[in-house]
């Protein structure tokens, strides 16, 4: 029981003296003020000596990165700044003060340094925020100062999005000379441990350095710490708004020699794409500094748009290859082997029903060709001939035999007939037969003679049978103008037919080079792209 009263006599005596105690610290202090500002004054250095260097501490505390403008080339931050100073004018004997040996007063009542951002880029200057200092009883000021600084950062954008920045914070007295005050540095770098991440650029570190510049005005040396902040570009959102958009759409630049020539949007799509990529480069153009140095992105967009340009110069140039008339020369010899045989197998382009091992083109049968075919029994006649579209009755006979053939086939381009108009004896008109030649004179009718015979010496020593077929008719003698009709008819289809093989051997060189062009802008694509993104590795 005493125990339990001896224990409540103490706790109420704690609480009793607690009050006093604090009272009479704040009436220390109050008189601690008084007499420490009796005799002071903030407007001269607080040395005892004019001769003597007051040395300032400087401490810089990043706690975030607000903005970082480009194009104006200015870096907003948010600072925590501490100095550090010894006043000679501000120390007393802590024992006369109920050991009182801190207080915290307004910084205006006392001497503060003169330090100043050098490269401040702030048209108020007034973005610092008046808070207390912190006296000791040696004498030591701590003054911590919150700041939105705005400082000029030359930023270098060659490497965009993919940039390393270095921007630099100087600070430094104003009015004071290294004589009158020096400045040194608390750490070898800003303190980092209270910093706001940004999404935008990651801090790599922020080194502290001194210097001691002498200026062209004045024989003095200024001492300043020079800050540097080392940044580096997030380039995830760059890669994916701009990089990736970029890509595709250059991809699209070669798919337009895939187009189908007669599809008539070749050179749209080359257009379109263009036009997109301008607008990509515009928004590059916007946010970026206009200096002489151009960004890693706008010189791809440069890259690609040029390639898309040639790319379209290049399809306007094969379409007029595809679409050569039929009064276009034909394919030169040169052309000929180096595109149509080689190129076209190494750009796979086969005609149909050709492959990689079967020839690329397909040669025209010549006359003599046919007539050897015919010679070796193959008979691609019939006993009706198609001509413009009517049949003309008429019999083949083999050796004056008489023979007449059944089997019809079809009108090919390689038959050469020779028809002639003999006499008849003995028909009206006066016609009369001779060897080989008739000559009409009346009658109907009309047969084929087919005639075998060994020609001169050269060919029987060549040792090859040739065929003659000579068309015997009987007609009336005011149709003499069939004849130069057919040969109209024979002419022109045969003009046709070339004029055909010519088209289609410059369509195919204009395929050819075609998917020639395509490959080789594909792979300048792929290379271009690897070569950018290389830069983010």
């Amino acid at each position: 029981m005493k125990l339990l009263c001896s224990g409540s006599v103490a706790y109420l005596s704690l609480l009793f003296f607690l009050p006093v105690s604090l009272a009479a610290h704040g009436r220390y202090a109050q008189k601690l003020l008084t007499d420490l500002l009796s005799n002071y004054t903030n407007a001269l250095r607080p040395v005892e000596d004019t001769d003597h260097i007051i040395n300032v501490t400087l401490q810089i505390t990043l706690s975030q990165i607000i903005d970082m403008d480009e194009r104006n080339q200015i870096l907003t931050t948010y600072l925590w700044i501490r100095q550090v100073w010894m006043d000679a004018y501000l120390t007393w004997n802590k024992e006369d003060y109920d050991g009182l040996d801190t207080i915290r007063i307004p910084s205006s009542y006392v001497w503060r340094p003169d330090i100043v951002l050098y490269n401040s880029a702030d048209d108020e200057f007034s973005s610092s925020m008046e808070t207390n200092v912190v006296l000791r009883h040696d004498g030591q000021v701590m003054w911590d100062q919150p700041a939105i600084t705005k400082s000029s950062c030359s930023v270098d954008v060659a490497f965009f999005p993919f940039d390393l920045q270095q921007c630099h914070l100087t600070f430094g007295s104003w009015t004071h000379n290294g004589n009158q005050m020096d400045l040194s540095i608390a750490l070898d770098s800003a303190d980092l441990s209270d910093f706001v991440p940004n999404v935008e650029w990651e801090v790599l570190g922020m080194p502290a350095k001194k210097n001691v510049i002498l200026y062209g005005c004045c024989s003095d040396p200024y001492p300043d710490i020079t800050f540097t902040l080392h940044l580096k570009r997030r380039a995830s959102f760059y890669i994916f708004n701009l990089l990736i958009p970029c890509m595709m759409i250059s991809f699209l630049a070669p798919l337009g020699f895939y187009l189908p020539a007669d599809s008539g949007e070749k050179v749209s799509l080359g257009v379109t794409v263009l036009l997109a990529l301008t607008v990509f480069q515009l928004l590059v153009a916007e946010s970026m500094p206009p200096s002489e140095s151009v960004p890693l992105i706008g010189k791809y967009y440069i890259a690609t748009m040029t390639m898309v340009t040639a790319s379209t110069a290049l399809t306007i140039f094969i379409m007029n290859i595809h679409h050569c008339g039929p009064e276009a020369r034909p394919v030169p010899e040169w052309a000929e082997r180096f595109i149509l045989n080689h190129l076209a197998r190494i750009c796979f382009v086969y005609e149909v029903g050709e492959n990689c091992l079967s020839s690329s083109r397909k040669q025209p049968q010549s006359q003599e060709q046919s007539e050897a075919r015919f010679a070796n029994g193959v008979n691609p006649k019939g006993t009706n001939w198609d001509l413009n579209g009517q049949v003309w009755g008429g019999r083949m006979e083999e050796d004056g035999m008489g023979e007449s053939l059944t089997n019809q086939t079809d009108w090919k381009e390689d038959l050469f007939v020779t028809i002639d108009h003999s006499e008849e004896q003995g028909a009206a008109g006066g016609c009369e037969e001779q060897e080989s030649n008739s000559v009409c004179g009346g009658g109907g009718g009309g047969y084929v003679e087919e005639k075998k015979g060994v020609g001169g010496e050269g060919e029987g020593e060549a040792g090859k049978s040739r065929r003659e077929i000579f068309v015997r008719t009987r007609c009336v003698c005011r149709h003499q103008g069939l004849r130069s009709d057919v040969e109209y008819i024979a002419n022109s289809y045969k003009d046709q037919r070339s004029a055909q093989l010519r088209i289609g051997e410059w369509r195919k060189v204009a395929k050819v080079m075609d998917r020639f062009f395509m490959w080789l802008f594909f792979i300048m694509v792929f290379f271009m792209s690897i070569l950018i993104l290389g830069k983010a590795i």
